[in-house]
């Protein structure tokens, strides 16, 4: 049995100065990076997920509901979409970019991103080609975050990162409908909404240990 680590956008975009910035993100990224430094040895595995929109339809909107839509963010190749740079990515192995043409929530969404994809990059909206995002498409028929698990025998994953209350808890909530043990550490996330107990009370009903 494996254990991995599955880290959920911890972009730019989405800390302080980004395009949807939640409150604690810049700072979470630098705990991530310490509590992976003192507990690698407990992850067989670690990977990451981004954000990484090209076309992703009513999903960006000018006039938002933060409910089901959201200002233009993570655009795929922006530096908006890389993770953030308090993050040490050193131990990650592989990346899971979703959202490319669709609104996407959960990790279990995303495809497996090119070896040589760089993780943080300086990327900005005016360096993507005039009318050619699709230059930093996903291969359509890349592996998913759940056949990667499988294919490396993992049946635990904890799972950290942005925002509590809409990623992290679509990743572990299909986490536990994929027959994952899953486990989300509680200081090791940051949300959207100011009071998160019905996100985490939702993730208990479904499954999800907190720690």
């Amino acid at each position: 049995m494996s254990r991995a680590l599955i880290i959920v956008d911890v972009q730019n975009d989405f800390c302080e100065g980004g395009a949807l910035p939640v409150q604690g993100g810049a700072a979470l990224a630098a705990e991530i990076s310490e509590y992976v430094d003192a507990r690698r040895g407990q992850f067989d595995h670690i990977v990451a997920t981004q954000d990484w929109h090209i076309d992703p339809g009513a999903h960006f909107s000018d006039q938002p509901d933060h409910v089901n839509s959201w200002p233009p963010h993570c655009v795929a190749g922006t530096r908006g979409a890389e993770l953030h740079p308090d993050l040490d990515t050193e131990y990650v192995q592989a990346y899971f970019r979703k959202g490319q043409f669709t609104a996407a929530y959960s990790g279990f969404e995303g495809l497996l991103a090119p070896d040589d994809a760089v993780p943080t990059g300086d990327r900005t909206p005016g360096s993507l080609p005039a009318g050619d995002a699709r230059a930093f498409a996903v291969d359509e028929d890349a592996i998913g975050l759940d056949d990667w698990l499988q294919s490396h025998d993992v049946e635990e994953v904890v799972v950290v990162g942005i925002a509590t209350d809409h990623c992290v808890k679509a990743t572990a909530l299909d986490a536990v409908q994929a027959g994952y043990s899953v486990t989300v550490p509680r200081g090791l996330t940051v949300g959207i909404a100011e009071d998160l107990e019905d996100a985490f009370a939702e993730m208990e009903l479904g499954g999800v240990d907190l720690a």
